[in-house]
């Protein structure tokens, strides 16, 4: 694929699922949000300083994407210490992941020189993950071998 997938003339974007789901997940802040979620932050104090975000930015990505149903708040107590909230990647959150894994990718290849201090890697064997295309069937996909469609 060099350029667009297909003419469509017939038929508008006005239910596009990737413009919606930015609309979930609008912002910078909310991205690096759910970065440290995906990298195990749990605590207010730990999202703030992972993320050099202020405190009332961080506040208010982590109680939109908790409204948005990406995270979710339970809570959590220090010995001594007052009942506070943790904040845990819900079913819907976690389907992020690929997006986050393709970006970190195409971020290492395009935009940080060297690549990241970071990658993701198998647990099991060690090898790197990457994010990939594959249809249903699981068969690897090339960009020239994609067609936009209608759904029936």
């Amino acid at each position: 694929m060099t350029g667009a997938l297909a003419p469509r003339e017939d038929w508008t974007a006005d239910r596009c699922p990737m413009a919606h789901a930015l609309d979930v997940v609008r912002t910078k802040s909310a991205f690096l949000v759910l970065r440290e979620a995906f990298y195990g932050a749990t605590r207010f104090e730990e999202f703030v300083s992972r993320t050099q975000l202020s405190e009332p930015v961080a506040a208010a990505r982590l109680r939109e994407l908790t409204a948005e149903g990406l995270l979710e708040r339970e809570p959590y107590q220090e010995p001594g210490q007052r009942t506070r909230r943790a904040y845990r990647l819900t079913e819907k959150g976690s389907d992020l992941l690929p997006v986050f894994v393709a970006l970190m990718q195409w971020g290492d290849r395009w935009v940080v020189p060297g690549g990241a201090r970071v990658e993701v890697r198998h647990h099991d064997c060690g090898a790197p993950v990457r994010a990939a295309l594959r249809c249903e069937h699981d068969h690897a996909v090339a960009a020239d071998e994609l067609e936009l469609a209608r759904r029936r």
